[in-house]
């Protein structure tokens, strides 16, 4: 079975190059017909039409006094929100300093670090492989018939690691107990386990990882892993043949006009002008820098390897990008989704109190489903309502207040706002 899977990955790779292609021809359009002759690299997004002036509809300043109070309350530099509805994208607004040195306003093009929410992103790119039949939730991850069989993954201490699959490293229950320790967030301690001069890459996260035993049996126990989200990111590129980052913007991005949506940067002259700089209120301190140099740096900018992090935390992008990505997986009839029905439901399916849900962070048994994102420096929300709704709150501002409550905070305001808000704009913002 081994020797075949090379020819069969091959095989696989063209027919659903040639599905998918008549795929988004029938699917998704772009807005003018010569967009389809532009390629990604020069397209230019959508939400750089959006200003202020579009907004016509008064019963949404409510959104804007609720959460200006928040975010002058919790000295939040900046933010950026969208609200869809029934598929339209109805509110995209920025709120306080993306740049706070120069002053510099928070527009909704604006880029952030979505942190965890970088999790969904993964989950659906494992989806949208299993709908074409190049991978399956129930494959093995390590060894020799595994996705990651190349010698340098097939030396460890624990043989039930051979045990782990897919689907429970989409759902933390792997084995590892990260919740206590988790590598992708410590890349100077895997730099030094290989005397290595260079920062530590993906593949010596995943030697590392797999060298230590053990926790749990795999699929009997919960423990959060930001490393086995970065281990399916290589099962990603295992299986697709293409470069994970690529890949997602090949089968989900691209063909939904989402274009600046990508894997950030640590260091703050390698980040791109669109994105925001981040804050910490109280006193952060500063941290090694994760390349090993010894300079110690503000967490934001070098603390942690963002780029290593990329399929469990390294994704940035604007709230408008970004929802336009989770109204196409909302399950709603009223705009197609780029995931079948099966791969939706599969994806927010609860089965009693064990974690099954992948990429999505809860839910609440009744249409409601969540994905939260926390790092140095920005905080991320995505909520989708029964009632049609989704929300993105971006933030560029964090504490050391370890009794902080951001996310049901952000959560309670979109409540208050949905009661208060009887009138939604008419103008699709999607569509200018």
């Amino acid at each position: 079975m081994v020797f075949y899977r090379p020819l069969k990955i091959i095989l696989l790779v063209v027919v659903t190059l040639l599905l998918f292609l008549g795929d988004i021809t029938s699917t998704f359009s772009f807005k003018r017909e010569s967009d389809r002759n532009i390629r990604p690299s020069e397209a230019r997004s959508f939400v750089h039409h959006i200003k202020d002036s579009l907004f016509s509809c008064t019963g949404t300043r409510a959104i804007d006094s609720i959460f200006n109070e928040y975010f002058i309350k919790n000295s939040i530099k900046g933010a950026s929100i969208a609200v869809t509805k029934k598929g339209k994208l109805v509110y995209a607004q920025g709120f306080g300093f993306s740049n706070c040195l120069d002053s510099t306003r928070t527009e909704p093009w604006n880029l952030f670090r979505i942190a965890s929410v970088s999790k969904l992103i993964t989950a659906a790119a494992v989806m949208k492989l299993c709908e074409s039949g190049q991978l399956d939730l129930e494959d093995k991850a390590f060894g020799p018939s595994g996705w990651l069989n190349d010698p340098g993954y097939l030396q460890y201490p624990d043989k039930r690691i051979e045990q782990i699959t897919v689907r429970q490293l989409l759902t933390h229950t792997s084995g590892w107990n990260h919740k206590r320790f988790d590598p992708a967030f410590a890349p100077l301690v895997v730099k030094g386990n290989f005397k290595k001069r260079e920062a530590a890459g993906i593949e010596d996260l995943i030697r590392y990882t797999i060298d230590h035993r053990l926790d749990f049996e795999p699929g009997t126990t919960y423990s959060y892993s930001n490393t086995g989200y970065c281990i399916l990111g290589e099962i990603i590129e295992k299986a697709s043949g293409m470069p994970y980052e690529k890949y997602v913007q090949f089968s989900l991005l691209h063909p939904l006009g989402i274009y600046e949506m990508h894997i950030g940067k640590s260091f703050p002259e390698d980040m791109p002008d669109e994105e925001v700089m981040y804050y910490i209120n109280g006193k952060p301190g500063l941290s090694l820098a994760y390349d090993g140099s010894g300079v110690r740096v503000p967490v934001p900018y070098g603390g942690n390897d963002i780029e290593l992090l990329g399929p469990a935390g390294g994704w940035i992008g604007s709230a408008s990008e970004l929802i336009k990505l989770i109204v196409a997986m909302d399950g709603f009839s009223s705009h197609p989704d780029i995931l079948s029905r099966q791969s939706v439901k599969a994806m927010t399916r609860q089965e009693g109190k064990r974690n099954t849900l992948l990429g999505w962070r809860g839910t609440d048994g009744r249409g409601t489903w969540w994905r939260t994102g926390t790092m140095a420096g920005t905080s991320a929300l995505v909520m989708r309502f029964n009632n049609e709704t989704n929300w993105v709150i971006l933030l560029n501002t964090t504490s050391t207040d370890r009794k902080s409550r951001t996310h049901n905070e952000l959560s309670r305001a979109i409540y208050q706002c949905m009661a208060l808000v009887k009138e939604w704009p008419s103008v699709d913002l999607f569509s200018i």
